[in-house]
């Protein structure tokens, strides 16, 4: 396990103000928050890239607050991988492991593992340089992994990858989690990312921790305002009938809406979505009526590249957001009739059994 206590840490415009933090051991902690909030700051303490005055760091409580990074038992991934240009892919991985005393056996044998966890056996021989941004991705994770840390630190691993790459890597991420059960701390902010990676989050804002928590708590329950505006204020329904329409599938009546959504664990009490899931039309959308209401503008917000909205539909006000552009095109404002599609695969639930 890892504890983080009254950490106090300034550097530049860059500050953490008291971080407690508590990762049981096994467990994947994603830090979310916007850019600035001090997330590769609070990494790099950790790993023992700055001289923390304040506060403490322990591992299965020893004190490593002032140990040098290479005693800590920490792998560290940089936002730009800091591979070796001039090493090929084989020897950034096992650069770690020079001067420690392990047999060329035992080398071998972390080797093949890691490479074949992370599916790079075939380009062990290759120059780095070469590499696309998710080969040098899974290089940077297999060189952290190969001395076998008990922590792993991931800075914004996935910010320099296509949307493809980035889904494929989520995925193996989470095998070589369940597969290593090494304690991981994975900054990000990507919410989507966080949402799916994470057993608790910790939202990060100006050097400030707003709220630790499940996935759950933090986007049902969130702890302050800030914590709110950072994850888009949900729209929260609670569900007043709850109906099995067949294996899977369910059907919730929140407040007069009919909504169904996939589901087999019981009964749901609330189900949430963000403004930026809900599809926005000025006429009716062709398709199956499936999740698909028509409301009414309440409000009209502007931001940079955004706009939000307040929309009635029945006995409802959802929040719903796009981008300016589309809204202009539309040519929308309040008092106009809009329609609305509740993205499906969007849809996050709260059952009774998980709010006990």
């Amino acid at each position: 396990m890892i504890e983080i206590k009254q950490l106090i840490h300034r550097m530049g415009v860059f500050s953490l103000n008291n971080i407690n933090v508590f990762l049981n051991d096994k467990e994947y902690l994603v830090i979310l928050g916007p850019t600035g909030a001090g997330k590769t700051v609070l990494l790099e303490c950790i790993a023992g890239l700055h001289h923390v005055k304040h506060g403490q760091i322990l591992v299965d409580g020893r004190d490593i607050t002032r140990l040098a990074p290479e005693e800590r038992g920490i792998g560290y991934v940089p936002q730009d991988y800091v591979l070796f240009p001039f090493l090929n892919v084989k020897d950034n991985i096992l650069f770690g492991l020079k001067g420690k005393r392990i047999s060329p056996t035992d080398i071998q044998q972390r080797l093949n593992s890691l490479t074949g966890l992370l599916g790079i056996s075939h380009i062990i021989d290759r120059d780095v340089r070469s590499l696309s941004g998710g080969e040098k991705q899974r290089v940077a994770i297999a060189r952290a992994l190969a001395p076998e840390p008990r922590i792993l630190l991931l800075d914004e691993p996935m910010s320099n990858l296509d949307l493809q790459t980035s889904k494929h890597l989520r995925l193996e991420l989470k095998h070589i989690h369940r597969n290593l059960g090494v304690t991981t701390f994975h900054v990000t902010h990507n919410q989507t990312e966080a949402e799916e990676m994470a057993d608790s989050i910790a939202i990060l804002s100006s050097g400030k921790l707003e709220q630790v928590g499940s996935p759950d708590e933090i986007f049902f329950s969130p702890s302050n305002e800030t914590v709110s505006q950072f994850i888009g204020a949900l729209n929260i329904l609670k569900c007043d009938k709850c109906r099995n329409l067949s294996t899977g599938l369910v059907e919730v009546e929140c407040n007069g809406m009919s909504i169904i959504l996939p589901h087999d664990e019981g009964p749901v009490e609330k189900i949430a979505i963000f403004p930026r899931d809900i599809y926005l039309s000025d006429v009716p959308p062709p398709g199956p009526s499936v999740n698909r209401f028509k409301g009414i503008i309440t409000s009209v917000r502007y931001f940079d590249s955004t706009v939000r909205l307040e929309v009635q539909v029945g006995q409802n006000s959802l929040k719903v957001e796009t981008a300016n552009d589309i809204f202009e095109e539309m040519n929308l404002e309040n008092g106009k009739d809009v329609y609305l599609i509740l993205k499906l695969r969007r849809l996050k639930i709260l059952d009774r059994k998980k709010d006990q």
